[in-house]
C-alpha cells in the first residue's frame, strides 16, 4: 500500500459494473494513498460510470455533487418484470409486448419531460424508521413510500432492438432509473426492467472525462501521469458565484467570522470564496444584504494565508 498522505481534488472515476459505489470509493483511496475519500452520489453496483470521488479537503463539498443533474443511457427490456427492476432481482411475470413505432416511443418518452412525481423503489437506499428500505425488501416487507417531486429535461430514444430499447435521459437529483423503466415500460403497455444502465455525466463534468480503475493502477506510481486525473478541489462549483476577499478578510472569513460587503445587488445565493492570489478557501452563504457566512472551509489554506498575513505585516 502506498504511504498515506494528502491529496486535496476530485477524480471522476469511471465506475464498472458488479462494484458497489463504497468499494470503488475504496479502491481509488488505496491507490492514491489518500488519508480521506467520499464519493458524490452512489451508483447501484450494476451500473457503470460516472462517480465523483473526492479526496481529501474536498469531501467537504461531495454534497455539493448531490444537487446537479444527471445523465443516464440505459437498456429497457420489455414484456418482462422483476423484484428490483433490473437483473438483480428475480423475475416476477411476463407479459405481452404491443407493437410500437420509434415515433410512438419518442412520444411517450416525451410525455415523461418536465416535472413529476415519483415513488422511490423498496429496493433503494431511502429510511424508514431507521432502516434501509433495501433491508425490508430484501425480507419481504413492502412500506409506503410518499412521492417525489422530480424533473426531466430530455428523454430520448436511440434505439429499438426487438423488445429492448436503448434510452438516454437527463434528470434531477432523486431520479431513479430504474423506476423510471417500469414506469416507461408500462406507458407502453407492457411491463419492463433495465438490463443495463450507465451514468454518463453528473452536472459540472459533462464535458470532463473519466478515469478507470486499471489506469490509476498503472499511474499509482506516476504522480505526473496521475496529475491529469486529478481536478481542482472548486472544479465542480465554478457556476457559483465567486467572492475575492483580502488577505484580512480571507483570515477572518477562516477563523469562521462572518463578513459584510457590499450587497452588490446579486441577492441571497451560496458562493465560492477566495483569498490571496486566487486561492479557494471554501464556500459561504451570502444574504440579500451582503453578509457572507462561512459553510465549508478548506483548512488547508489557513496556514497559507496566516504566512501571507505575516509576511505583508
Amino acid at each position: 500500500m502506498p504511504e498515506l498522505h494528502s491529496i486535496d481534488a476530485i477524480v471522476l472515476l469511471d465506475k464498472p459494473a458488479g462494484l458497489s459505489s463504497n468499494s470503488a470509493l475504496q479502491q481509488v483511496k488505496r491507490l492514491l494513498g489518500a488519508r480521506k475519500a467520499g464519493h458524490g452520489g452512489s451508483l447501484d453496483p450494476l451500473a457503470s460510470g460516472m462517480l465523483p470521488i473526492c479526496l481529501g479537503e474536498a469531501t467537504k463539498l461531495a454534497g455539493t455533487m448531490l444537487t446537479g443533474r444527471k445523465c443516464y443511457q440505459f437498456r429497457l427490456h420489455l414484456g418482462e418484470e422483476t423484484t428490483t427492476g433490473d437483473l438483480e432481482g428475480e423475475f416476477l411475470a411476463r407479459q405481452a409486448v404491443p407493437s410500437h413505432t420509434p415515433q410512438e416511443v419518442q412520444a411517450v418518452l416525451a410525455s415523461f419531460v418536465g416535472r413529476g412525481k415519483q415513488v422511490p423503489p423498496m429496493h433503494s437506499a431511502l429510511r424508514h424508521q431507521g432502516k434501509r428500505l433495501y433491508e425490508l425488501a430484501r425480507r419481504g416487507l413492502e412500506v409506503d413510500r410518499k412521492p417525489r417531486l422530480i424533473e426531466i429535461d430530455r428523454f430520448d430514444l436511440l434505439a429499438m432492438e426487438g423488445h429492448r430499447l436503448t434510452l438516454q435521459v437527463q434528470c434531477s437529483k432523486g431520479t431513479y432509473i430504474r423506476t423510471l423503466g417500469q414506469d416507461v415500460a408500462a406507458a407502453l403497455g407492457t411491463c419492463g426492467y433495465i438490463d443495463d444502465l450507465r451514468r454518463l455525466w453528473v452536472e459540472s463534468f459533462a464535458a470532463d472525462p473519466m478515469v478507470t480503475l486499471d489506469e490509476l493502477q498503472k499511474l499509482a506510481d506516476n504522480p505526473d501521469g496521475l496529475e491529469r486525473w486529478l481536478l481542482p478541489l472548486d472544479r465542480g462549483i465554478e457556476n457559483w458565484p465567486r467572492v475575492d476577499l483580502d488577505t484580512e478578510q480571507a483570515r477572518r472569513m477562516l477563523d469562521g467570522q462572518a463578513l459584510d460587503l457590499p450587497a452588490g445587488g446579486e441577492g441571497e445565493a451560496a458562493i465560492r470564496i477566495y483569498g490571496p492570489a486566487g486561492r479557494f478557501l471554501g464556500i459561504a452563504q451570502r444574504d440579500a444584504q451582503g453578509r457572507i457566512t462561512p459553510r465549508r472551509l478548506i483548512s488547508s489554506t489557513r496556514d497559507r494565508i496566516a504566512t501571507r498575513a505575516v509576511t505583508s505585516a
